[in-house]
């Protein structure tokens, strides 16, 4: 499997440099050339362990040995709190994927711990270094962090929009203290950073020079392993309802997550839409509903991690919606870049895409859902599940099962649960956490002063 750019004018290239690689030299996403279709082996696939799924999806796109590629995936999973990496429960009306047992408690984990094993070993192999560069509106990262902290062929640099993530996932961040781990409070939002980030790495010498490396969702890898578990959980929930079809509800601020899904389902999985859940930031639904994708002004919500206008991953699926054609990709991109604002035709049935229903959960209707799933059947929602949970049961099918990605534990965002319920939410990684020492910069949203800080401490 060779990987190309979005924008169609970077030379195809192995997994291996793609992952490595992050962000396309000629400034596009890089996207597998074939997706493989595997409707076949669906049967086959229901008996499997997660990580027996995982490395059969895997092996079709990575250029690793087996051997390696099994070994890489039994590690990165060691350190999961739940056998089956990631359970699926029914829940009142749909059923609820936890994606959160990982070490930092958030669905970044489950394809960071990958990444991480990947790079240490890749660049192993290759007497090599790598300066990850990062934008985080929360638990990206963390995850990051924990996943290459104390690795010593990895320096890694990441960014927040100061005071706009949550205390627990700041201090998750900011008080990993190992030498190699430097964390950047940006006085801006999470647009501001991703602009840094994408800026940086466009500046082709600079990455060279210091062998800039991403871990944000614009990385192949990321969306790879997150396929997965669109995979695992929709043949776990039609074994067990025999239904022949599902579908997901996700809550969506980078478009990462929701886009594996669509991987997911052009290669076979049974999947009858995409139920995709923003908050009052809703340039994504905007969009599904109108064909107009076009800024608006970032609005501080109850689900931090969903506070983004610009979905750096939105590009990949414009590929796709153009019939693949890179000279059409870069111009719509251009028109947003230079306007705000782009545009494509709404299909016969009034909507962009009949896979994709958009949705909004407010402030309101987070806190609602979060009170009413805890009184009612005794679970507990993160405010980014809430806002998937709200949408979804505007939605569902009593032929196709709902799956609502879980994306963080509760106990990440006490402010929140103890405004919808009363009471604390805990756990123990969380509470040990908060008489930590914590180290970060704060620096202005400024390309050049975020450069400046690399190149002083870059390896």
């Amino acid at each position: 499997m060779n990987y190309i750019s979005t924008r169609g004018r970077t030379p195809p290239m192995g997994f291996q440099d793609a992952v490595l690689t992050g962000l396309a030299p000629d400034g596009g996403l890089l996207i597998p050339t074939d997706i493989p279709r595997v409707e076949d082996r669906l049967d086959a696939w229901s008996r499997l362990s997660y990580q027996d799924i995982t490395f059969e999806i895997l092996r079709l796109f990575v250029d690793l040995p087996d051997g390696d590629l099994r070994h890489l995936i039994e590690r990165s999973y060691m350190a999961f709190r739940h056998p089956e990496i990631a359970p699926a429960w029914p829940v009142g009306p749909v059923h609820i994927l936890e994606l959160f047992h990982g070490p930092t408690l958030a669905f970044k984990d489950i394809a960071l711990q990958f990444l991480s094993n990947f790079f240490e070993y890749i660049l192993k192999r290759r007497d090599a270094r790598l300066n990850i560069l990062g934008a985080t509106s929360g638990d990206t990262g963390s995850a990051a962090i924990h996943g290459v902290r104390g690795r010593e062929r990895i320096n890694i640099f990441i960014m927040h929009p100061r005071g706009r993530v949550a205390p627990l996932q700041e201090r998750q961040m900011t008080a990993v203290l190992d030498s190699n781990v430097f964390n950047i409070a940006v006085e801006g939002t999470f647009d501001d950073c991703q602009r840094i980030m994408k800026t940086l790495f466009s500046d082709l010498e600079f990455k060279r020079r210091h062998a800039l490396g991403a871990v944000n969702s614009v990385n192949w890898a990321r969306v790879l392993v997150q396929i997965v578990y669109y995979f695992s959980a929709g043949l776990y929930v039609m074994q067990t309802t025999g239904a022949r079809e599902v579908q997901f509800a996700v809550p969506t601020g980078n478009f990462g997550d929701v886009l594996a899904g669509y991987y997911a389902w052009r290669m076979g999985m049974p999947i009858r839409r995409l139920i995709l859940a923003t908050n009052e930031n809703d340039i994504l639904a905007r969009f599904f509903e109108s064909g107009v994708y076009s800024l608006g002004r970032v609005v501080p919500t109850l689900s931090p991690s969903m506070d983004i206008q610009v979905a750096s991953n939105f590009e990949r699926y414009l590929y796709y919606k153009g019939g693949g054609n890179p000279e059409r990709l870069t111009a719509l991109m251009k028109d947003f870049a230079a306007t705000g604002s782009l545009s494509i035709p709404c299909g016969a049935g009034g909507r962009v895409d009949e896979l994709f229903i958009p949705g909004v959960g407010t402030s309101a209707d987070t806190l609602a859902t979060i009170r009413r799933y805890d009184r009612e059947y005794g679970y507990l929602l993160d405010p980014h599940t809430a806002v998937g949970v709200h949408v979804a049961e505007q939605h569902l099918d009593r032929e196709a099962p709902t799956i609502c990605l879980a994306t963080a534990h509760p106990a990440k965002f006490s402010q929140a649960i103890r405004e919808a319920t009363g009471r604390e939410a805990h756990h123990e990684i969380l509470d040990n956490l908060a008489h930590a020492p914590t180290r970060c910069a704060t620096l202005p949203a400024d390309v050049e002063a975020v450069k400046s800080f690399i190149e002083e401490r870059a390896r």
